[in-house]
């Protein structure tokens, strides 16, 4: 049976596979606007400057797989700590760093006193902000950091997911388009569909990879010193 975290990552992965597919038949000219009424209508081809749209947008899909991705299954840790009410100090050191940090960072007195009864047990889980987690900039880099930090495997079958590698090309791409650096025609003037679905197949392969090392971090529960 599969787990929450891969039940939703092969959801989300199927959206994204589906848009590219349909960027394909686009760029083949398979797909083609219908306009008028039911009875009076006009064929025509998809506007060029509105494929290019078209195919920038599948690197902010891309992104938005990735950075949930990654995020969910960060969470899928704290959740699997919580519902084995795992004491802080039973965990290995390098996530009592991360838990400190999260502490520090994420919550007011306020919060931190109505929902604190135990602290050795529910510091772990107040201080998880799934909202501060990662924000826009997450690559193969962060995601190895990320790796290290909390314990468990980054290494992935280079052959099918060239270790990450697109993540940087498909970060700097969402920033360009989020933050207005270029337009959406610059960003997809150059990419192909042949191009856009090997991307997103080795960064699919890539994903699955380190959710499955996430997944055994968790079964061995590598958390606990």
């Amino acid at each position: 049976m599969k787990s929450k975290l891969f039940e939703d990552f092969d959801e989300r992965a199927q959206e994204v596979s589906k848009y590219f597919f349909l960027l394909k038949n686009l760029e083949q000219g398979s797909i083609k606007l219908r306009m008028g009424s039911t009875t009076h209508f006009k064929i025509k081809n998809i506007d060029v400057n509105l494929e290019k749209t078209l195919k920038a947008t599948g690197f902010l899909l891309l992104y938005n797989l990735i950075e949930s991705t990654i995020r969910s299954a960060i969470e899928a840790i704290f959740d699997d700590m919580r519902s084995q009410n795992i004491s802080f100090d039973d965990l290995r050191e390098e996530i009592k760093k991360i838990v400190i940090e999260n502490f520090k960072k994420n919550k007011s007195s306020d919060k931190l006193l109505n929902n604190i009864s135990n602290i050795a047990l529910d510091i772990i889980s107040v201080s998880f902000d799934e909202e501060k987690i990662f924000s826009g900039n997450i690559d193969a880099k962060r995601i190895k950091n990320t790796a290290k930090d909390y314990g468990f495997s980054y290494k992935t079958n280079a052959q099918k997911t060239q270790n990450g590698d697109d993540l940087l090309k498909i970060k700097e791409n969402r920033k360009n388009l989020s933050h207005g650096f270029k337009s959406f025609a610059e960003v997809g003037k150059d990419a192909t569909a042949d191009e856009l679905l090997k991307i997103k197949k080795r960064v699919i392969c890539y994903l699955r990879e380190i959710s499955q090392n996430i997944e055994s971090y968790i079964s061995n529960k590598e958390y606990l010193k």
